[in-house]
Formats: C-alpha cells, structure tokens, sequence
C-alpha cells in the first residue's frame, strides 16, 4: 500500500507539469482552432536556453522561468505575426502543414546549435528528497510541480480576472458577436497565440530538470501533450488539467508495475482510444453535424 500511495503522488507531481505544458496546447486550439504541432518543439528550445543560463550565469533552472516566459511570449508573438496571420482564414490543414514545418525548422536550428546531444540541468538538489514517513520525494519534482501550479494560476487568473481573459473567453465562445462589441478578434488571436507559446518558457525550464532533453525529442512530447488535450477535450482547460493529472498517474503505475518501456505508450493508447471510444474527451462538447458550417 505504501508503494502504491508514494507512485500516485510522484503520478500526481508528474501530471501537475504535464498540465502546464499541454495549457498551451488546448488554450491556442480552443480560441484559434489551431493545432500547434510546433509547441513540442518550442518546449525543447525553452529547456535548452534554460540550460545554457544554468551553465553559463548558474541561475537557477526553475527559477530561469523568469526569463524563459517572456522571451518564449516574444517568440510566440513573432511566430503570430509573420505566419499564423497569413493563414488564418485557411483550412485547418494548412495550419498544421505551416506548425509542424516550423518545428522541423525549430529542430533543425537547435540542432546546429547544440547538436544531437542529451543534456539536462542538474542544479544541487537534483539528487535529493524529501522524507515524509516511510514515503520519499524527489526535491525536483517537488519544485517542478509547484512552479507549474503557481504559473497555472496566474494563467487562470488572467483569464478570469482581467480584461484581456475576458476577451480571449469571449472571442473563444463566439468570435462574431465579440467582433460586434468590440472585441478586436485579430489581437486577440495574437494575444492568445503569444500566451499560449510563453507557456513554453515555465514549462521548458521545470522540464530541464526532469528530464534529459535533445533537439529531436520534441516528438516525444507533442505526442504527449496531445494525448493529454485530446483525454481531457480539445479546447478545454480545466479538460487538460484533468487529463494531465490522469496520465500522469497512469504512466507512473505503468513504468513502476508494468515496464519503462510502455509507460510513453500510455500517451499513445489513450489517444486511439478516446477517439474511438469519446472523441470530444472528458470535458469537451460534442457539436451537432447539422449545425457545422
């Protein structure tokens, strides 16, 4: 009982990242109608300059969210201005042609700059716990999943108590009639894309710490993230929570019990299965295919 108590907590430490890290995702998705395929990428790019901080200045990975955030919100506003804009008004298939080829153009730039070489962050108390009991806590995990749940709630807090939240929720719910009060839809996107990609920035500096990380790894985790938003519900935030917190457990049980190996395949499964079985997710609404235009 004891084992199984301390793999749900390090599950739950696990899903409290994963959460912030697909935040992102379904936030651009549920405003925009975007599948950013390239946030995979952004989240490794955000975890190597978290590592060269660390390496070159000694700051403090976790803390090096700081500066990550901006700079990834910068990028995120960069990346809006000079391509999402353009096609906007395209098929959906064209923005995710136009993500996942800046991913690989991501990859390719990080690969001439750090190479193909694994690399993490290891600050001092990378190999120390906390003892509570007979139970045993890794202080990075710990740390990791606090700074996820105090950036997630900054998140929800700007989009529930703020003007620019209003206009991102109302532009969401229904972009014509916010147009119609006011609500300038094209600067809302911007907004919403810039946020969503600055969420890179936290989560790629807690993710330096927790995992060793090279250019080409980001299809490991765009697989992840994708898992989590489609459980928890395209577009759907409190969806992506719950649906990061679920696999998180999940995939901690299944490296402790079954085997490492398939733990990354839970992502996978569940993707198949929720499409089969639920495709709106737990927390997503199914829409009437009389009613789509």
């Amino acid at each position: 009982m004891t084992h199984a108590t301390e793999t749900l907590i390090l599950g739950l430490l696990a899903g409290g990242v994963y959460a912030l890290l697909a935040a992102g995702l379904t936030l651009i998705f549920g405003v925009m109608g975007i599948i950013n395929v390239a946030q995979g990428a952004l989240l490794v790019l955000a975890a190597l300059l978290t590592f060269e901080l660390w390496r070159r200045l000694g700051l403090d990975p976790i803390a090096a969210a700081v500066v990550t955030t901006p700079v990834m919100f910068a990028v995120g506003w960069a990346i809006y201005r000079l391509f999402v804009a353009r096609i906007r008004t395209a098929p959906v298939s064209m923005s995710v042609l136009l993500m996942f080829a800046l991913a690989i153009t991501i990859e390719g730039a990080m690969g001439l700059i750090w190479k193909n070489v694994f690399r993490s962050v290891t600050p001092g108390y990378f190999s120390q716990s906390f003892h509570l009991g007979a139970f045993f806590f890794p202080k990075a995990q710990v740390f990791g999943c606090l700074a996820a749940a105090v950036v997630l709630a900054g998140l929800w807090l700007l989009l529930t108590r703020s003007w620019a939240g209003r206009a991102i929720r109302a532009a969401s719910q229904n972009p014509q009639g916010s147009a119609l009060v006011g609500v300038d839809i094209h600067g809302v996107a911007a907004l919403t894309f810039a946020i969503g990609v600055a969420t890179t920035g936290a989560g790629g500096s807690i993710l330096s710490v927790l995992y060793t990380l090279f250019p080409a790894s980001h299809y490991l985790w765009i697989s992840r993230l994708l898992g989590i938003v489609v459980l928890g519900g395209m577009g759907s935030l409190p969806g992506a929570v719950a649906g990061a917190l679920i696999l998180g457990v999940a995939e901690a049980f299944t490296a402790t019990y079954v085997s490492t190996r398939w733990a990354t395949a839970v992502f996978y499964v569940v993707i198949l299965a929720i499409l089969l079985v639920r495709p709106q997710g737990l927390m997503g609404s199914r829409l009437r295919g009389d009613v789509v235009t």
